[in-house]
């Protein structure tokens, strides 16, 4: 990566860092680990009533909303509900989280889901509204098996911010019928070495 590269990655980081302090002071519990992106957009009025617990993630131009006014104008009145998200959920891109509801620990959400009630523990879910699709369980063993038979691609060779052309060329024909994996992404955060940003770990 370039220096100009690096400069950009430590400014984009250190708006981040001062968004989520913001969110902080204003009542809003983030916890450790936590990948939150800045596209990620946040009820800011009510934010207090939010909560995200260690570990989880979100995919890009997700939606977490805690209160809704539609009904104002006739009732001169507006919902509002925590919304409490346990550790290790993992949301996926587009997704809009709404007023009242909680994710149970370690619940994944598919991309561009509605998440209009509580969703259970241990679950895969999607749709909208989002409903449960699978257990966790189920969903890991399916991609272990997936996993085992290949094409994979180590982190450190396949990087998004040092990948060759090279490897770019090997990684395009490799996939031409099938997805694959990369490997070791998650171990490269935990060690300093991954390229997500997160809230420091406790």
């Amino acid at each position: 990566m370039s220096v100009l590269g690096r400069l950009r990655d430590r400014i984009d980081q250190a708006r981040l860092e001062r968004r989520w302090a913001r969110l902080r002071a204003m009542g809003m519990h983030i916890g450790a680990d936590v990948n939150l992106p800045a596209s990620t957009w946040i009820d800011v009025s009510h934010c207090w009533l939010i909560s995200i617990g260690d570990g989880c993630g979100f995919g890009p131009d997700c939606l977490i909303l805690a209160h809704d006014a539609q009904m104002d104008e006739f009732l001169d009145a507006a919902r509002v509900g925590r919304v409490i998200i346990h550790p290790s959920c993992h949301i996926g891109a587009r997704t809009v989280i709404l007023p009242g509801v909680a994710l149970g620990p370690r619940t994944i959400v598919g991309s561009s889901s509605v998440v209009a009630a509580t969703l259970p523990p241990d679950t895969v879910c999607a749709g909208n509204p989002a409903k449960v699709i699978c257990s966790l369980e189920e969903y890991l063993a399916k991609h272990r098996a997936r996993i085992a038979q290949g094409p994979t691609f180590a982190y450190r060779d396949y990087d998004e911010r040092s990948i060759t052309p090279e490897r770019r060329a090997e990684m395009v024909a490799a996939l031409a019928t099938k997805d694959g994996y990369i490997i070791g992404g998650r171990t490269a955060e935990l060690d300093g070495r991954g390229g997500t940003p997160r809230t420091p770990r406790a």
